[in-house]
């Protein structure tokens, strides 16, 4: 008798349980479809993934990917890039996707302000070109935080392209550091953190994984 009613004491707290969670996810589901039934606004985005965490302009190219999947055209500008082979260029150029390439290489090698600069306007007037194409869908600006930082770039001149560009054209921008006047125009800001990185423990980059 006794396993009886134990058996039916946990029968019946499983169904409790059951019941409490079926109304926990029906209130979540209420929630989520009040949220999508009040996001009607369609416009171009301005996305900035930034923070010191890996894994910024894989994000980026994750989205050029997915446009570029749902026949959407997309480019890219990068910045602090040097003349290393890119899996990403490697695999969007092959499917209409236009790169303009600062190539020049980090700042430390280079140690040329004179030429980064030269270098910077060079990519930031090709993206520019961009930001004023109505037919480009997504433009994916990698790495062009530092340019702002280091001042190679002047930073309204960015906003203005910004602000300008076709109402229906989503933009990304990575980097460190983003500046917090392009942080505040951004429609959608994620902010990546390292918790380890295995380059620190002396593992190199290697191809296919990190470039």
């Amino acid at each position: 008798m006794s396993t009886e009613l134990d058996n039916s004491a946990n029968e019946n707290a499983k169904v409790d349980k059951n019941e409490r969670h079926k109304q926990r996810q029906q209130k979540v589901k209420q929630q989520v479809d009040a949220k999508i039934e009040a996001a009607q606004i369609e416009k171009g985005v301005l996305m900035v993934i930034t923070g010191n965490g890996k894994g910024k302009s894989t994000a980026g190219f994750g989205t050029v990917t997915r446009a570029v999947g749902h026949g959407q055209k997309a480019a890219v500008v990068q910045f602090i890039k040097g003349g290393w082979e890119c899996g990403e260029r490697n695999l969007l150029e092959k499917n209409g996707v236009d790169f303009h390439v600062m190539g020049t290489g980090f700042t430390w090698e280079t140690q040329d302000r004179e030429k980064d600069t030269a270098a910077t306007l060079e990519a930031w007037q090709a993206a520019e070109k961009l930001l004023q194409d109505e037919s480009i869908n997504l433009v994916l600006l990698d790495e062009l935080t530092y340019m702002v930082t280091y001042k190679y770039l002047d930073l309204q001149r960015v906003i203005d392209a910004l602000n300008k560009r076709p109402a229906m054209q989503h933009v990304i921008i990575t980097g460190r550091a983003c500046h917090r006047d392009i942080i505040e125009l951004a429609d959608t800001v994620s902010e990546v953190q390292p918790t380890k990185h295995a380059f620190n423990a002396g593992v190199k980059a290697q191809l296919g994984f990190d470039y």
